[in-house]
C-alpha cells in the first residue's frame, strides 16, 4: 500500500517511530478490528483505533445512549442520548477519520453470530459488560485463531490481557476465568466506576490491538495487566496455561 500525501501527514507521528514506520502504518490501514461494546471501554478504544488509521472497524453493541453513560462514554454527547450507540459511534468515527470503514452491528453477539465477523478480522477487542458475552467471544476468537484483547473495569481498577491460546504455552481466556457461564457479576450501575478508569482501559486495549497488527516491544500474550487507581499502581501477573482447559486438549 502506498500512502497518500494526506496520509503521510496525518500519520506522521506513527511513521517516525522506528517500530512502526511507513510499512507498519500501511498494515494498520489494511487491518480489520472487531470491537465488542461501544461503552466506557469502547469509547476511547474506538477513538484511538480510528485515529491510528485502522482501515476497518466493526463495532457490535445493542444498546442506546443514556444520560448516565456520559460520565465515562466520551464517544457520545448529550445530543446523542436516545441514539443507537453504533449509529452515534459511526458518526463520530466519520468525523474523526474518513479513512476508516466503519461497520455497525446493532446486536449482542453470541459465539455463532460472532463467527462470520471474526472470519474477516485480524484482532477482536472485548470490552463487553457481561460474562456470558465475554465467554462466547473468547470461544469464538479461539476457534477462529484471532487474537483476543480483553479489557475490563470495576470501580477503581482495570484489567487488560491478550489471549492467543492456540499457540504453544499461551493461555486462553478460560485458563484465567474458568468455564462457568453463570458466574455472578455486578455492573457499574450497581457498584459505580471512576469514569477515567474506562479511558485508561480503553486506551491500553487500543495499544494492545495495535501491537497485534504491528508487533512492537515485548509480546504481552499470557500476561494480565492490573491497574489500581486507589494505590496508584500498575502490576503484571503471568497467566499460566491450564492443563485441564479445553484449549490444552
Amino acid at each position: 500500500m502506498t500512502l497518500s500525501d494526506t496520509q503521510l501527514d496525518r500519520y506522521a507521528r506513527h511513521i517516525i517511530l522506528k517500530e512502526v514506520g511507513g510499512s507498519g502504518q500501511a498494515r494498520l490501514l489494511a487491518a480489520h478490528v472487531l470491537v465488542i461494546g461501544a461503552g466506557g471501554i469502547g469509547s476511547p478504544l474506538i477513538q484511538y483505533l480510528a485515529a491510528a488509521g485502522i482501515g476497518r472497524l466493526t463495532v457490535a453493541d445493542d444498546d442506546i445512549v443514556a444520560l448516565s453513560n456520559l460520565q465515562r462514554q466520551t464517544l457520545f454527547g448529550t445530543r446523542d442520548v436516545g441514539t443507537r450507540k453504533v449509529v452515534a459511534a459511526a458518526n463520530a468515527v466519520q468525523r474523526l477519520n474518513p479513512d476508516v470503514q466503519f461497520t455497525p452491528v446493532d446486536q449482542r453477539l453470541t459465539a455463532a453470530t460472532a463467527a462470520p465477523l471474526l472470519a474477516a478480522a485480524d484482532v477482536v477487542v472485548d470490552g463487553s459488560d457481561n460474562f456470558a458475552t465475554r465467554l462466547a467471544i473468547a470461544d469464538a476468537a479461539h476457534e477462529a485463531r484471532v487474537p483476543l484483547v480483553s479489557a475490563a473495569v470495576g470501580q477503581f481498577e482495570a484489567q487488560i490481557a491478550v489471549y492467543r491460546g492456540w499457540e504453544p504455552d499461551k493461555p486462553c481466556y478460560r485458563c484465567l476465568v474458568g468455564g462457568d457461564p453463570e458466574r455472578p457479576g455486578t455492573s457499574c450501575a450497581d457498584e459505580g466506576v471512576l469514569g477515567a478508569m474506562t479511558g485508561v482501559a480503553g486506551s491500553l486495549a487500543a495499544i494492545e490491538a495495535i501491537r497485534q497488527v504491528v508487533p512492537f516491544g515485548e509480546d504481552t500474550a499470557g500476561r494480565l495487566l492490573i491497574v489500581d487507581a486507589l494505590a496508584f499502581r500498575f502490576r503484571t501477573i503471568a497467566v499460566p496455561r491450564d492443563p485441564a482447559c479445553r484449549c490444552a486438549a
